[in-house]
């Protein structure tokens, strides 16, 4: 009996064993449908959202209507639909933006990746992390009470609801966007390198900008278009504080009008009216854009991978 004991026991192992892979098997076979059918979700949503801006956006071009909507007068009680101005808002707002909140992220990053002192690091981040929790209302209504009459103070040609107001609000909301990105590829790299910085003698902040600068090239890129993407999507903080004069500014003291609050502000009249077609061509240019930036990101990420793989343009 001890004999058959013990020539059974490799088989009852072995049959755990193989029922242990089996249950694995199945897992990874529901996961991998999972994440299947949420891909197939996540394209289908995105061509059924071009397929209905496409689908509204089609009599602009049947009825021979894309030169005015691409022009440069928006007065529709005069006729006069063009959306150029909005565009110019949009791409004036969000570049400045990341003028402002680009250099700052970097900066916060090297504080606290050796420019600044080690106990700071972790109430700069844990305050990065707590803005990312705030709603973008908030940011456009604190900048309602404090920012705009500043504004107004400061230059009393301005009304306050100016390019200026909007692209300062606009930088402190996207702000944490870049920070995070930034400070996640420092800390990956940070890890490879920080032991054969130490040994060659480099400083914090030589490692930082000599070392670990070079190779987070592509995470940096990335923050950038992250954060212009966002910067050129937000709503609510252009509706709040921009003014929404539709015109091409001539100085940061205009008022501007952006794209998406275009389409805020005119998707509640006639539906039949050339200025509702003209928040679908709208959506459209906001469509493509976002499809460029991610396109971006994606060119990125792929050259990124590049060294890892052993591959050389």
């Amino acid at each position: 009996m001890l004999i058959q004991g013990q020539a059974s026991s490799p088989r009852t192992a072995e049959t755990v064993l193989q029922a242990h892979w089996r249950h694995l098997d199945r897992r990874q076979s529901g996961i991998k449908g999972l994440l299947l059918g949420a891909t197939i979700l996540s394209c289908g949503s995105v061509l059924a959202i071009l397929g209905f801006l496409s689908y509204f956006a089609l009599p602009i071009f049947s009825e021979g209507h894309l030169a005015e909507i691409l022009s440069w007068e928006w007065r529709p009680f005069q006729g006069k639909f063009g959306i150029l101005p909005m565009a110019v808002g949009s791409l004036s707002l969000a570049v400045t933006a990341m003028g402002v909140a680009y250099p700052l992220g970097l900066g916060i990053c090297g504080f606290a990746h050796g420019l600044g002192p080690r106990c700071l690091k972790g109430p700069l981040m844990g305050l990065i992390n707590f803005m990312t929790s705030i709603p973008t209302v908030i940011y456009g209504f604190v900048s309602v009470i404090f920012l705009v009459p500043l504004v107004r103070g400061a230059f009393p040609e301005s009304t306050g609801y100016s390019w200026l107001t909007a692209a300062l609000t606009l930088s402190l909301m996207i702000l944490p966007t870049i920070v995070l990105l930034v400070h996640a590829q420092l800390q990956q790299v940070d890890a490879r390198v920080r032991l054969a910085s130490a040994a060659l003698g480099f400083s914090p902040a030589q490692t930082l900008l000599w070392v670990m600068r070079p190779l987070a090239f592509r995470g940096l890129w990335a923050a950038a278009v992250l954060g212009f993407s966002r910067a050129l999507g937000d709503t609510i903080i252009a509706l709040m504080v921009a003014g929404n004069a539709p015109q091409v500014p001539n100085s940061l003291l205009d008022s501007i009008r952006t794209l998406t609050s275009h389409i805020a502000l005119v998707v509640a009249t006639d539906s039949t009216s050339q200025a509702y077609q003209s928040i679908f061509a709208s959506g459209l240019i906001l469509f493509g854009v976002s499809i460029a930036v991610n396109l971006t990101l994606r060119r990125l990420q792929s050259r990124a991978a590049l060294p890892a793989t052993g591959r050389h343009d």
